[in-house]
């Protein structure tokens, strides 16, 4: 830390320890109708308020995002602005907290609303993750989470437990901040040394709240159900006759995996056969999790609880414990699997024209990765052909297959974003040394094809059947975000038909095929994608927009994801015998439950990992400061462009540094134009571009134009 910034923390935390400040000054800046009056209770009588949850920024300004009662004060969504708040007027309250917020009169020329943080009702805060600073006397946590702007949290050397200066640390609140104090707290966990490999994701795990260990009770009944020998090679106990009883023997058949080279987890296999009447036997043979984490036991409430795994660069946070989901559960080559399969007939058109879904138990012949199965198909190579001459006659016939399928989806204008994605690479001290793009190859097209047709038949076999279910659902795009979307579009000279009411997905396709190629082909995909809606999980069957079908669900993956296991579970009880109706109600709840929960945690899964990956590609840049790289206009704004380079990386040239004329920013023509020299940049332009600055804490890089 700098000395300056330094010295002014130890004045700042000595005068809040005594107590020094001016009350009466500090009320006499509140306005008219803040100001307490100690013989009366404040009156609201004339003041408008409403309730919600603050949410701060980095700058020191806040927004609140009011509570909506719908019985009560129905709103509409159009109607509800957040009130922004001054930094000024925050009076004390922390990111996350419970508001009551004064409105201040509105202003006509403004839409937005402004407001003062009249009260505080509940703190949304009880612990926070940042890095600990220390002193003699004291020690202050200075927060990650960059909402909580200048909210450093005061410890006392008793309470600093064993951390040392640059630790990243937790810190509970003790107590709040109040007239002038900052909030205080106490160090409950270390959770990396200060420079330790992987100490900054490992913080950003824990700011998220989540936990690559388990608690011991479900560490106790995986290893219960797993049935893992005392041996030290850590085998497995055989399936047994028991197990077997009511499930379809496959393992004479030729079953293989087929995943990424470091995947552990393997929930899905394969099988093909080509029928002599010409149609395609696919069988989807997915692992039989709901067999070893029982209805309601200690795996399955906390499965419930994190809905999902979650993948970081070089790290997963599971779902379920690894004697399960590197263990049992998972598809080994060599060893009797317990899964639930789904066996389709399929047609040259890519119909399914029938379908058995099924309880088996299977024996997988082989292991296989995404880059040996493209190099045979792509590359004709000899030696993984020779090598797996007992499987290549089936893996052609699932490419074959799976063109037909792809073909079929292709029609019905289902939507195929093809982004690049980083795969980012990290040495032993957890530093990137490289971030290129992830190939997405045929052989991991053929697994999607399979999967997407699996939770195609699976959803609307049970729909039919009327059963409680859980259901993936992707929303019609908003008309208004159509609208802008097609604006967009035609300053690329594109001409989108369609009526934006009740735009169809196979418009959206065909356009994302006509910039196939183009140098602005990411940009359109990338604002298009911010057109739709996310799609969530419910126990209502509303169809799937970008995938243009009516019936869809995600049955492929229970390993990592709780609608599949509790999907699976319900599935087993209608093919044992049936639902009664006393537990058709009580599943209708549990599949409420696990609709609503998993939702939220794939989104709150999705921001950690984002947030990783731009911590990792901005560390990444900051070994490259000054080094000049050619790249793409993806983003405009008032205050600069983003220049986004071939291994996804994005930076931010500021209008500031385009020192060769005065830019005005033209936003309905997404550009900026030179005033003297008429000179454009906008979307999808070719720019030469030099790394001026990375910010790892802000994540934030910025780029300087490098004139030719």
């Amino acid at each position: 830390m700098k000395i300056k910034a330094y010295i002014s923390k130890l004045w700042y935390t000595e005068l809040m320890s005594k107590k020094i400040f001016d009350k009466k000054k500090r009320e006499d800046t509140k306005p008219e109708f803040m100001k307490v009056d100690k013989r009366k209770k404040v009156s609201h009588a004339n003041i408008e308020t409403i309730k919600g949850i603050l949410s701060k920024h980095k700058k020191g300004f806040g927004f609140v995002t009011p509570e909506v009662n719908e019985e009560e004060n129905p709103v509409d969504e159009k109607e509800r602005q957040d009130i922004f708040i001054a930094g000024k007027n925050l009076n004390g309250a922390m990111n996350g907290d419970y508001v009551l917020v004064a409105l201040l009169p509105k202003d006509r020329d403004s839409k937005s609303r402004e407001g003062i943080i009249d009260k505080i009702i509940t703190h949304g805060v009880k612990e926070i993750v940042g890095t600990f600073e220390k002193n003699k006397r004291f020690g202050f946590v200075v927060p990650d989470d960059k909402h909580f702007y200048n909210e450093d949290v005061f410890v006392k050397k008793s309470d600093w437990k064993n951390a040392e200066t640059g630790d990243k640390v937790v810190v509970q609140i003790i107590k709040y901040p109040e007239e002038g104090n900052s909030a205080e707290g106490k160090i409950t966990e270390v959770i990396s040394r200060f420079g330790e490999a992987g100490g900054d994701i490992k913080a950003l795990i824990r700011q998220y709240n989540l936990f690559q260990t388990f608690p011991s009770r479900v560490n106790a009944e995986a290893k219960a159900v797993s049935k893992v020998k005392e041996q030290k090679d850590a085998e497995f106990e055989p399936i047994t006759d028991e197990e077997r009883k009511g499930r379809v023997d496959l393992r004479n058949k030729t079953i293989i995996t087929i995943d990424g080279a470091d995947a552990k987890d393997l929930d899905d296999a394969i099988s093909i056969e080509k029928l002599e009447n010409g149609n395609y036997l696919l069988g989807v043979h997915i692992a039989d999790v709901s067999h070893y984490v029982t209805e309601d036991g200690a795996m399955d409430k906390e499965a419930l609880k994190r809905g999902t795994s979650v993948y970081l660069v070089d790290q997963v946070i599971p779902m379920l414990p690894k004697a399960l989901s590197n263990g049992i559960c998972s598809l080994n080559p060599d060893v009797d699997r317990l899964t639930l399969s789904v066996s389709m007939e399929i047609d040259s058109t890519g119909e399914v024209v029938s379908h058995d879904i099924f309880k088996s138990i299977i024996h997988s012949a082989h292991r296989m990765v995404y880059d040996d199965v493209s190099d045979m198909l792509e590359k004709n190579a000899v030696d993984l052909i020779s090598k797996y001459d007992d499987i290549y006659k089936d893996i052609l016939t699932m490419k074959s297959l799976a063109d037909i399928l792809h073909k079929k989806r292709d029609l019905r204008g289902s939507l195929d974003f093809d982004f690049d994605e980083a795969y980012i690479t990290l040495d032993d001290a957890g530093i990137p040394v490289t971030v290129e793009t992830a190939e997405r190859r045929i052989a991991n097209r053929i697994i999607e094809e399979f999967m997407l047709i699996a939770n195609e038949t699976v959803a609307e076999h049970f729909f039919w059947m009327e059963a409680p279910f859980v259901y993936r659902v992707h929303e019609k795009p908003a008309t208004d975000r159509i609208d802008e979307f097609k604006s967009f579009v035609r300053g690329f000279g594109i001409v989108m038909k369609g009526n934006t009411e009740n735009i169809h997905p196979r418009v959206l396709s065909d356009l994302l095929k006509e910039v196939k190629g183009q140098s602005y082909e990411n940009v359109v995909n990338t604002v298009m994608l911010r057109s739709m809606k996310k799609a969530f999980y419910d126990v209502s069957c509303d169809g799937h927009f970008g995938l243009g079908v009516k019936y869809y669900c995600h049955f492929t993956s229970p390993i990592r994801r709780y609608p599949d296991l509790i999907i699976h579970r319900i599935i087993k009880e209608i093919i044992d015998g049936g639902i009664s109706d006393k537990r058709n109600k009580q599943l209708r709840k549990k599949t409420e439950t696990a609709s609503e929960l998993s939702s939220k945690a794939e989104r709150h899964a999705q921001e950690l990992e984002r947030e990783v990956e731009k911590l990792k590609k901005t560390e990444y840049m900051s070994y490259h400061i000054g080094e000049c790289f050619e790249g793409v206009i993806s983003g405009i704004t008032n205050y600069g462009f983003y220049v986004e380079l071939p291994n996804t990386i994005e930076g931010l040239v500021r209008v500031e540094s385009l020192n060769d004329d005065y830019y005005d920013f033209e936003q309905t023509k997404y550009r900026f134009i030179g005033q003297r020299t008429n000179k454009i940049y906008t979307l999808g332009d070719k720019v030469r571009i030099r790394v001026s600055r990375a910010n790892v804490d802000d994540r934030e890089i910025d780029f300087v134009i490098e004139e030719e």
